[in-house]
């Protein structure tokens, strides 16, 4: 979970780097490659028990289009542009914030953000209890952070969702906004303390967002491949069971 934000922030240097495959060649190969981070779950773990969700959905797309997965682990800029992988997962699925990293997306598969989220019994039940009297945990540098400081309400900076929801569990906070994921793997492994999702805020579009998989200039065929892949394992229940493993409940895509 921790190490999520370094991969996300090297997207950049992936998709400048590393090297286009049609659908065609990825069969020839016989091999999906996925970029993932070895030490980050839910998404992705080196260490496979568990894997994580990134880890599990590649193989099942992979699946699909009739060929093996094959993760790149990486870390910093220097691994991102030496992987050989073809795809990323839990890309934000919009033009303008991937401007940069000049990846293509796919159909989008899901919705997160930053969530609000209390303990149990909280007297704060929806964003609007929100105000200068609240503190509320947000991740330094992150859009929640600018957004409830212009709305006036109190904030706590942590640097990671792990940590955030930690001063939410000892009290330290009111509130915390993090991803559902983050909160989901939190529940599963803190059963009788359980924290509550009140929902995503909706108002602000850099609050709330689609997720879709990422591909290094895709021909036509491939990013076809997977959105039917995509659309195949919605269908028969495996992205959601996919994630359920890890105690995650997924919210449709808008």
């Amino acid at each position: 979970m921790r190490k999520l934000f370094v991969a996300a922030a090297l997207l950049a240097v992936f998709a400048s780097h590393a090297e286009a495959r049609s659908l065609d060649a990825i069969r020839a190969r016989g091999v999906l490659g996925l970029c993932a981070h070895p030490n980050a779950l839910p998404f992705s773990s080196k260490a496979g028990d568990p894997p994580g969700f990134q880890i599990e959905l590649a193989r099942a797309i992979a699946t699909r289009i009739g060929v093996a997965m094959e993760p790149d682990w990486v870390v910093t800029g220097f691994q991102i542009r030496a992987a050989n992988c073809d795809i990323m997962l839990d890309t934000i699925d919009d033009h303008e914030a991937q401007e940069e990293s000049n990846l293509k997306t796919s159909k989008p598969y899901y919705r997160t953000g930053a969530a609000l989220v209390v303990p149990a019994g909280s007297k704060i039940s929806s964003l609007a209890g929100l105000n200068s009297e609240t503190k509320v945990g947000v991740l330094v540098g992150s859009t929640a952070a600018m957004a409830l400081g212009e709305r006036h309400v109190g904030i706590s900076v942590f640097g990671f969702e792990d940590d955030a929801l930690d001063g939410l569990a000892n009290h330290e906070v009111d509130a915390v906004m993090v991803t559902p994921a983050a909160v989901g793997y939190y529940n599963l492994h803190h059963p009788d303390h359980p924290l509550q999702i009140i929902g995503l805020d909706e108002r602000d579009p850099g609050l709330a967002w689609n997720v879709s998989v990422g591909m290094v200039k895709p021909d036509a065929d491939l990013r076809a491949a997977i959105d039917a892949a995509l659309a195949s394992l919605a269908a028969d229940g495996t992205i959601a069971r996919i994630y359920s493993h890890y105690g995650i409940t997924l919210l449709a895509p808008k």
